[in-house]
């Protein structure tokens, strides 16, 4: 995948890993069209990025606003290569999580991507091409102590790349599935569980104590090199595919010693 020349929507752009993302495809000579919730933040990301960022404001998990970031890109700039799924939300803690908490993870984490590739998949599969990038999380590939809504929609954003991938593959379409640990972000301080700070600070623990928290920047640049390459799964923490392998080749032992670093975190 050569990404100079490129047009790309990245959403939740208005600060972590979006925004590096924005920096990085800029730099190596693509045009983007920076989408997030907060206005005001994806303005100052596009305006520090000059003429080959634009930006909208909006909630990328309703598909008229998908359908505003793909007009504005293509009157921009043209017609959509790559389409970032980037934007990401927390939820509740666990079983206590009110519906709300699980429709809001639900709508984001995985109908916002399930909506945009809607509007991008047909016209893709008519032109041969076009890429499709889910961030997900660690967490969807291994689990979430503490947080059962953010464990189980991360979940399902790998399944429907997996699907995606399998469904498209043969018409031109690529996609990768970005499931990195920790990584230094709103989600990181505080935003993961909103409102309970102590199943906040388990669900923090359990991600510092796996493994190095790293910058947006690193993910990004791992992210770039993985879709260049037009790799599936990207991880920003390697290590992820040892706990994987671990995780599928004795489900009940990985299940059990996961108990245990529950216990030990709650000490």
């Amino acid at each position: 995948m050569e990404i100079s020349g490129k047009v790309a929507i990245v959403t939740g752009a208005g600060a972590g890993i979006g925004a590096a993302l924005a920096r990085r495809l800029v730099e190596r000579g693509a045009r983007v069209v920076v989408a997030d919730l907060d206005a005001e933040s994806a303005a100052a990301v596009a305006q520090s990025l000059g003429t080959q960022a634009a930006s909208v404001g909006g909630d990328v998990s309703d598909e008229k606003v998908v359908q505003t970031l793909i007009d504005r890109a293509e009157a921009e700039f043209g017609p959509v290569d790559l389409y970032f799924a980037n934007a990401g939300i927390g939820g509740g803690p666990g079983l206590e999580s009110t519906d709300e908490q699980w429709s809001a993870a639900l709508e984001v984490n995985v109908l916002a991507h399930v909506r945009a590739a809607r509007l991008l998949v047909p016209g893709w599969s008519a032109r041969g091409e076009g890429y499709f990038v889910v961030t997900a999380s660690a967490a969807g590939l291994l689990t979430q102590i503490g947080s059962a809504p953010y464990s189980v929609t991360k979940h399902a954003a790998v399944g429907f790349a997996e699907w995606l991938s399998v469904t498209y593959g043969d018409s031109g379409i690529r996609v990768s599935c970005v499931c990195p640990m920790g990584v230094d972000t709103k989600l990181l301080h505080g935003d993961l569980i909103p409102g309970d700070e102590a199943a906040a600070a388990l669900a923090i623990k359990a991600v510092t104590a796996a493994g190095a928290v790293l910058s947006p920047e690193e993910v990004a640049d791992v992210v770039l090199a993985g879709v260049e390459a037009e790799q599936f799964l990207i991880l920003p923490h390697p290590e992820v595919l040892e706990m994987y392998r671990r995780k599928g080749a004795d489900y009940d032992r990985w299940l059990a010693g996961m108990r245990r670093f529950q216990s030990a975190l709650r000490g």
